[in-house]
């Protein structure tokens, strides 16, 4: 189904404001996206601890302030490009390029100085393959998301999200240098849950993406089609985030809060699936949105608590 505009959006920034920047260290905290980078470390730091050991802890702690930079220059020029879409949006005009804090032409340094800042230290500390992948991250987020897939299709979020799941396989290589099972699914958990938890939230702010134009599925395709996307994702995302018990990855622990989270996951979706008018359905989309961050944070936590105190996967024998 294509998406028409009833005018052409001008893709990239916006114009230079005259004069100095009004930029605080606070804005360009912000240009990072703290909240989304804080998610990130978190995956990358499972990633870590759940790979082989490989690094002295010092490296390993460089490495992961690598992945969090990279991830914070992702967010400056996700937000140097969309500053156009950011100032029409309610929930993102304060932010510090629309806003005029900071400049565009400032945003866009900063996220490219912080982008081959982190690639290049991550390789001299860690590894090649580590620093590729945090490179493909980048490029992928910026380019193929930002740059192309958010204006273009409803799909966006879906391909899109290949970014945001990427963080444990660069942890991961950063300490074995090599790629594995074990955090291609992670990776592949993380893609899974992103459509259905930002798709929630979608159609809460679909009025903000259709004044500015962007694509996004409920604006494109509706609420009602964007419930029951919601649905067949969180169905096909609970087995698949128990799957970790079956590959060494979890244990008994992991185990029980990934088949209890999932069957959770999926009675909010069925929630957001029945309740389609008025009040009622958008707080179902919003406890969707709140509890997919509880059930994304606890998979990730019961893996890293369960590899720091040694604890045994489940033996399936």
């Amino acid at each position: 189904m294509s998406f028409a505009h009833d005018e052409p959006i001008e893709t990239g920034a916006l114009p230079a404001l005259p004069g100095p920047s009004l930029a605080g260290v606070e804005d360009y905290l912000a240009l990072l996206k703290p909240r989304v980078m804080s998610l990130v470390v978190f995956s990358a730091l499972v990633g870590m601890v759940a790979a082989p050991e490989g690094l002295h802890p010092v490296l390993g702690a460089i490495s992961l302030l690598c992945i969090a930079i990279g991830a914070g220059a992702s967010g400056a020029l996700n937000m140097w490009w969309d500053a156009d879409i950011d100032a029409v949006m309610a929930r993102t005009a304060t932010r510090p390029v629309p806003a005029g804090r900071v400049q565009p032409g400032e945003a866009l340094a900063f996220g490219m100085t912080l982008s081959v800042g982190s690639v290049l230290t991550l390789g001299l500390v860690a590894n090649w393959l580590a620093a590729g992948l945090l490179a493909f991250t980048i490029f992928f987020y910026v380019v193929i998301y930002t740059m192309w897939l958010k204006r273009w299709t409803p799909q966006n979020i879906v391909i899109g999200g290949l970014a945001g799941a990427m963080p444990p396989m660069v942890g991961w290589a950063a300490m074995a240098n090599a790629v594995s099972l074990e955090s291609a699914l992670l990776v592949a958990i993380i893609f899974m849950w992103t459509p259905p938890h930002f798709w929630a939230l979608c159609l809460i702010k679909s009025d903000d993406y259709a004044r500015a134009g962007v694509p996004m599925l409920p604006v494109v395709a509706g609420p009602d089609e964007t419930r029951r996307q919601i649905l067949l994702y969180a169905l096909a995302l609970a087995p698949l985030g128990v799957a970790p018990a079956f590959i060494g990855l979890g244990g008994w622990a992991y185990l029980a809060i990934s088949a209890v989270g999932g069957l959770a996951f999926v009675a909010h979706a069925v929630a957001v699936y029945r309740r389609r008018e008025g009040e009622l359905a958008r707080k179902a989309a919003g406890r969707l949105f709140g509890f997919s961050l509880i059930y994304l944070f606890a998979l990730l936590a019961a893996v890293l608590v369960e590899k720091l105190a040694g604890l045994p996967a489940v033996s399936w024998a």
